[in-house]
């Protein structure tokens, strides 16, 4: 019987355990904080947004950080696998909008606990509140773990599945970079992925809490553009966030790491509407409140709070008496509405962030059995891999494909 030792109980740990424990193994999974789970119980607002629905190509081209790694492995166990594999522990699914999958009841907690119910059903041992400090080799193949506290695991195969370095509060601090570079693997650098973007502009903080649905933001650096997205967002006292600004955070991630570099975040409010149709809408509005200050004028065109940034980006005063509205103005009224700017300054802070871009880079690791192409017997899975995807459940999915072919894989190999 193989002795395995899977560090970390994330979701590609979880998965990895069970995998390798269903083809025969005994299984100890090493889990630095008090509970397995702690990250997926934060996923999609506690709701566990456990993969999404479209075909597998589809999939792949949402994880747009080496997506192609995941062609073998998301093969063998894809999103409908996933799927199969909950409901068969009673935990019934959903699909809702952009063919997110949801636990019917809602409750992320039902997903840890049917894994965590299936582990014990396994006999897998795991072990909380015990944090690895490295990755033991023998004759240069993987040989076991040493934890913090010096106690050693000797194993057959070791599967790291420690996360990256988002969310520190979950256990994800970033040591399984440490613990694969110790052993000759390259880091891809890392920096934080679906994470709130930082505005320069002041009024935002005058706007903080509003949400606006419908709306398509645009990406520009230096003047050129490099990601768009229609839906939802939101302003913060410090900038922007929401699943378009989250979707494009990546991108805005990457410039911004370079220097000299000028990040502007570009907001549609009217997108549905032509420059001539969303003409003709004002021209009514103003016919409707001609009599008004142009800043009272606008209230059905606009929330409250977006009258005053909106009529600053096109350097109207809001006392203005509406008929007094020039064209050339009314013009630039369209084009604020059209293209209210926002420069970008940066991300919030990698702790914050709900993925990790970087980490142990995928030219060493086989794409179809997770297994280190430097150290025989170790095996990667989840964020620790430099691979991550837009918000939707792509990353989930990721996640249990990773950890269910170096589960199987750690098994089967010789």
């Amino acid at each position: 019987m193989k002795q395995i030792v899977v560090v970390g109980a994330g979701p590609a740990g979880m998965m990895a355990a069970i995998k390798a424990a269903e083809n025969g193994a005994e299984v100890t999974i090493l889990e630095k904080m008090k509970k397995p789970g702690r990250k997926m119980m934060i996923t999609g607002k506690g709701r566990c947004n456990i993969t999404n629905a479209a075909d597998v190509p589809e999939i792949i081209r949402n994880i747009h950080g080496n997506g192609r790694f995941l062609n073998s492995s998301m093969r063998a166990f894809d999103n409908q696998d996933v799927i199969y594999f909950f409901e068969g522990l009673g935990v019934p699914t959903k699909v809702e909008r952009g063919n997110r999958v949801f636990p019917v009841s809602d409750k992320a907690q039902d997903v840890v606990d049917a894994m965590v119910e299936r582990l014990h059903e396994l006999g897998v041992a795991i072990e909380t509140d015990t944090a690895v400090k490295d990755i033991l080799t023998q004759e240069g193949k993987a040989a076991g773990v040493r934890t913090k506290t010096g106690a050693i695991y000797k194993a057959d195969a070791v599967i790291l599945c420690v996360g990256g370095a988002s969310y520190p509060g979950t256990g994800s601090t970033g040591d399984g970079y440490e613990m694969a570079k110790a052993l000759g693997h390259f880091i891809a650098a890392v920096r934080p992925s679906l994470v709130p973007l930082v505005a320069e502009d002041e009024w935002v903080k005058d706007v903080q809490g509003l949400s606006l649905r419908n709306v398509r933001g645009t990406l520009r650096v230096d003047g050129e553009k490099v990601a768009e997205m229609f839906g939802e967002m939101m302003f913060t006292h410090y900038g922007v966030t929401g699943p378009i600004i989250l979707s494009m955070s990546r991108t805005a991630s990457e410039y911004l790491a370079e220097q000299d570099r000028f990040v502007e975040l570009s907001i549609n409010l009217k997108p549905a509407l032509s420059e001539e149709k969303l003409d003709a809408r004002i021209q009514r509005d103003f016919e409707k409140y001609q009599r008004k200050q142009l800043g009272n004028a606008l209230v059905d065109l606009l929330p409250h709070k977006l009258i005053g940034p909106v009529l600053d980006s096109a350097f109207l005063a809001p006392d203005k008496p509406v008929h007094q509205i020039t064209v050339e103005e009314r013009h630039r009224l369209v084009e604020a509405l059209q293209d209210l700017t926002l420069v970008i300054t940066g991300t919030r802070p990698l702790a914050e962030a709900i993925v990790t871009v970087g980490g142990v880079s995928v030219k060493e690791i086989n794409p179809k059995t997770m297994e280190s192409k430097l150290v025989p017997g170790l095996y990667f899975a989840g964020e620790v891999v430099d691979v991550d995807g837009y918000t939707g459940g792509y990353n989930l999915q990721a996640a249990f494909s990773m950890g269910a072919a170096a589960g199987n894989w750690c098994v089967w190999n010789d």
